[in-house]
């Protein structure tokens, strides 16, 4: 017999080679119907798998995460084998589970197109009804690679040859008479996958990644545990697709991207930089507030800076490098570096410069903690297919600080910090936020009673502000755990911005020191943090989460008074001045068209205001006020317009200093 742990601590005995099936059916028949597979001892294992002993196991349902990884992962084997019945000429590679659904690399000598997805999807909606049992088997390597040659699978055989230590034995699933190299685990039969599934995009693929290699298809998919599920990812998908701050900020007139002028590099417009100048004097009214200085470094440093900081070791790839010398030629002459000259780069980061600046002068324990603030610009070598509009981009600017402070001072700056960050994120309109703690990892610098204090003070930090904290064990960076900070947006998607990273190596690593009461040289603590996390993506982020609408503190323009008929010119040149007066950001449409197309422009310009002054208006000195989202209008005269206008448009920190 052998002993089975449930979830609840409860204990069952089973006989020796028992499954999680036994398991589920001893529980429940309604378990063991919806049973999709168990984790034993933590491994996710097939549900017909036998049990290895003693062990604790789980059941594991569609309405477990692991359990929809599972049925994304059938997904992607049903696709594989649907698309090889269709189209026997082609190859399958690999296919594995991602967020939201699962894709299939294939190789094929004709192209797929989306055209081909409605027959696939019918093919494969015939396969789970005919439930096949998908069974595991075991196999020698070079039995393997010998099957998957034989069946024209030169690619899998590659697979197994590069991957598989001679003499190990390998898991491949069958379902029918189709069958693939896998790990596993899967369902008990292809019958179990719901049809909630469909396939939504194809791509261009490397073999292995690799850009020297054949080009595959590479389709993507989606699943879900039911059809309501599936449909209201659609719609989540449709309306990202609407919000999508690349698509908004050409039809806003926001910035653009232009790839071969500057890959990776945001041309910021009039309208687009006007959001950015509002957001970065919010910022810089709660960093005064907060007792920060603010400081500019330089954008190039030479490279004994970043070999003295660590970075030129281990970060050398992401960085744009600079020899320091003057080229010398005529105009057209190819320029060479000479073998001598000295290298620099642009900065990655902040930190180290901000460590000089810490450094300059004597410090004493009296002066810590000291808050060192920059709107930092960075430069990182991303690949350019990682390159995402302004999400992910190669030049970007960071609200970025550095608190350098005591031992004794770690927990008091961190719960001051959470609580800012808590504050801005509920300015910007961001009510729910998660915090991740990545603890120590295997490979790290400091005394496990350092990284003790560490933690600790991190953690009581996000407990005195009261936010969520789940624990990340393992996935501090070398000199640290951090906290990870993620706000949830309009339509449910969650973005990683604010960050709080605690530092003993740095300050180390580049001789920063203060010194202690009682006459001793110290190190100080630092803490990287940020809040917006960059400029750029956090702009990006806003649009999307506005969907372009935004709120008036922040729209570029706030208010157009638009005209009916010319008589009213003059009273909307007079009626602008006055609202720009009160601090409104203003513009005015005297064109020769009708007011209908007028505030129809300027409505899919997402415009908050829309003043309306005809020869009445400017008879009476009322403006007719048009909201965004709204279809009725409000009369007011313009000194009242003007106040309240300017209340709504007031910044949410300023409201609060005037209440």
């Amino acid at each position: 017999m052998i002993n089975v742990t449930l979830p609840d601590g409860s204990v069952r005995q089973y006989e020796d080679g028992a499954s999680a099936s036994d398991v589920a059916m001893s529980i429940s028949p309604g378990l063991h119907k919806a049973a999709l597979a168990a984790k034993v001892d933590g491994e996710m294992y097939d549900l017909n798998r036998p049990l290895p002993g003693d062990v604790q196991v789980a059941i594991v349902t569609a309405r477990d995460q692991d359990g929809l990884e599972l049925l994304r992962h059938d997904a992607a084997h049903v696709l594989a084998q649907a698309v090889q019945e269709l189209y026997p000429d082609t190859q399958v590679t690999i296919g594995p589970v991602i967020d939201d659904g699962f894709y299939y690399d294939f190789a094929r000598e004709k192209p797929f197109s989306t055209e081909d997805f409605e027959r696939i999807e019918d093919k494969m909606r015939e396969i789970v009804d005919k439930d096949y049992p998908i069974i595991r088997e075991v196999w020698s390597k070079e039995e393997a690679i010998k099957t998957f040659k034989e069946i024209g699978e030169d690619y899998k055989a590659q697979i197994i040859d590069d991957i598989i230590p001679p003499g190990e034995e390998i898991s491949v699933y069958k379902q029918g008479d189709w069958f693939d190299l896998c790990r596993g685990p899967h369902l008990p039969s292809t019958g179990k996958l719901p049809k909630a599934f469909k396939l939504m995009k194809l791509a261009g693929a490397y073999w292995r990644g690799d850009h020297r290699n054949e080009m595959l298809q590479r389709m993507y998919g989606t699943a879900w545990a039911n059809e309501k599920d599936l449909k209201a990812h659609l719609v989540r998908l449709e309306e990202a697709e609407k919000r999508d701050h690349r698509k908004l900020g050409r039809e806003l007139d926001l910035f653009h991207l232009d790839g071969m002028a500057a890959a990776g590099s945001v041309f910021w417009h009039a309208k687009g930089y006007t959001i950015w100048r509002q957001i970065e004097s919010y910022m810089r009214r709660q960093l005064d507030a907060e007792g920060y200085d603010e400081i500019k470094t330089p954008q190039l440093m030479d490279s004994v800076q970043w070999e003295k900081s660590g970075h030129w070791g281990k970060y050398r790839e992401n960085m744009f490098i600079v020899p320091d010398f003057i080229p010398e030629g005529e105009e057209g002459v190819e320029i060479s570096v000479p073998e001598d000259a000295k290298l620099m780069a642009l900065k990655p980061m902040n930190c180290p410069a901000h460590v000089e600046v810490f450094k300059q002068g004597q410090k004493s324990y009296r002066d810590l903690p000291l808050r060192l603030a920059e709107f930092g610009c960075c430069h990182r070598n991303e690949p350019h297919g990682a390159i995402h509009g302004i999400m992910r981009v190669r030049q970007f600017t960071q609200d970025d600080a550095h608190i350098f402070c005591r031992e004794d001072q770690i927990v008091e700056e961190s719960i001051k910090f959470c609580r800012l960050l808590e504050s801005v994120y509920r300015d910007f309109g961001f009510e729910e936020i998660a915090v991740k703690l990545s603890t120590r990892p295997d490979v790290r610098a400091g005394s496990d009673e350092t990284w003790d204090r560490a933690e600790k003070g991190l953690k009581d930090a996000v407990d005195a502000a009261g936010l969520p904290c789940e624990i990340l064990p393992g996935e501090g960076a070398f000199y640290g755990p951090k906290l990870e900070f993620q706000l949830t947006d309009a339509i449910g998607r969650v973005w990683q911005c604010g960050t709080l990273q605690l530092d003993y190596v740095l300050p180390e690593r580049l001789g920063a020191e203060y010194a202690a009461s009682d006459g001793s040289k110290q190190r100080p603590v630092m803490l990287h943090r940020a809040i917006l996390g960059s400029m750029e993506r956090f702009i990006g982020i806003l649009i999307e989460e506005f969907a372009g609408a935004f709120p008036m503190w922040l729209a570029p323009v706030q208010v157009i008074v638009a005209t009916i008929t010319s008589e009213a010119d003059d009273y909307a040149d007079k009626a602008a001045e006055t609202l720009r007066a009160a601090g409104l950001r203003v513009e005015v449409d005297k064109r020769n068209e009708k007011i209908n197309y007028k505030v129809r422009e300027h409505s899919l310009q997402k415009v908050p205001v829309i003043a309306v002054v005809g020869e009445r208006e400017a008879a009476e000195g009322t403006l007719a006020l048009r909201r965004f989202g709204s279809k009725g209008q409000q009369i007011l005269g313009l000194s009242e317009t003007a106040a309240q206008l300017a209340d709504e448009a007031t910044a949410p920190d300023l409201k609060r200093a005037k209440a």
